[in-house]
């Protein structure tokens, strides 16, 4: 694995790297909280055919971390996107795989940039039309996610920073699966995290983001929702959704209709697995991925 830095914009940015740089790009969006760490083992096993690539992307690791929430606005984070896939793969990605937040940069990046992509995966991660219809339907889905108005409210990045990240190993350990996070591992992620003020850069995206979450037994009504062209949501290359099943933060809820957006749809339901999946069973997500690909 080779770590790298490189810009956007005259900002620094860090990604790992493995695999022949000749190769295709395939490249790894991680979600909250996370880096590109999390993705490691998942390219080890792909690096044989792909050049893979993880970054941490703004506001995470060891990439550039802005203040300002208006940095993490959607159409920010699916630009820098796409410049990884100019810096990286020469204008274009044979794979673009991403996980809970990272999953929604995927979505955005391919909607936007379609013609750059050959083939999107998602792991436990929602396109914003099913999940914006989930959030504000007043139901399980919403009172699911109440956890994303403590997020945006003041002072809980350094709520999760506190006492060396207690918060946070509490927070995205709830109701998970959490045998594969080691002593080792914590270890890592503290590093990665660095500060309360890196804690507040990851926690600035859930700040940025227009979605609305109804309160339990409250819907929204849809005049009062986000106003999307249709034509904007589409999802135009073959389309790979990895779904842990036990996932207690992403409700089934939050897939139905998708298939409405999509040119092309595969659907793998894994039973047993949550929504850190990508850790549980890396080796099955690598071989999934694989298939995928090369079908």
């Amino acid at each position: 694995m080779e770590n790298v830095n490189f810009e956007i914009d005259g900002q620094r940015y860090f990604a790992r790297t493995t695999g022949d740089k000749a190769n295709p790009l395939l490249l790894f969006l991680h979600g909250f909280p996370e880096y590109s760490g999390a993705w490691a083992a998942i390219m080890e096993d792909l690096q044989d055919r792909w050049f893979c690539v993880a970054p941490d992307q703004r506001g995470y690791g060891e990439s550039w971390r802005p203040v300002e929430v208006e940095h993490y606005e959607m159409k920010h984070l699916s630009a820098d996107v796409i410049a990884m896939i100019d810096h990286f793969g020469g204008g274009r990605a044979a794979g673009l795989v991403g996980h809970d937040w990272g999953a929604s940069v995927a979505y955005a990046t391919a909607m936007r940039a379609a013609a750059k992509i050959d083939r999107l995966v998602v792991i436990n991660g929602v396109h914003p039309a099913p999940f914006q219809a989930a959030l504000a339907a007043g139901g399980a889905q919403s009172e699911a996610s109440q956890y994303i108005e403590w997020l945006r409210s003041d002072g809980s990045g350094d709520a999760l920073a506190r006492d060396d990240f207690a918060g946070m190993f509490g927070f995205f350990s709830a109701k998970m699966d959490m045998k594969w996070l080691s002593d080792e591992l914590m270890a890592q992620y503290r590093v990665a995290w660095r500060d309360a003020a890196g804690v507040r850069a990851m926690v600035n995206w859930y700040r940025a983001s227009t979605l609305l979450v109804a309160d339990k037994g409250a819907p929204i009504a849809a005049e009062k929702l986000p106003q999307w062209k249709p034509e904007h949501l589409h999802i135009a290359m073959p389309h790979l959704l990895i779904w842990g099943r036990d996932d207690a933060a992403l409700l089934p809820e939050t897939t139905a209709g998708l298939g409405e957006y999509c040119a092309d749809l595969t659907r793998i339901d894994l039973s047993g697995r949550d929504h850190w999946v990508i850790h549980q069973d890396p080796a099955r997500i690598s071989a999934e991925i694989r298939d995928f690909l090369l079908r």
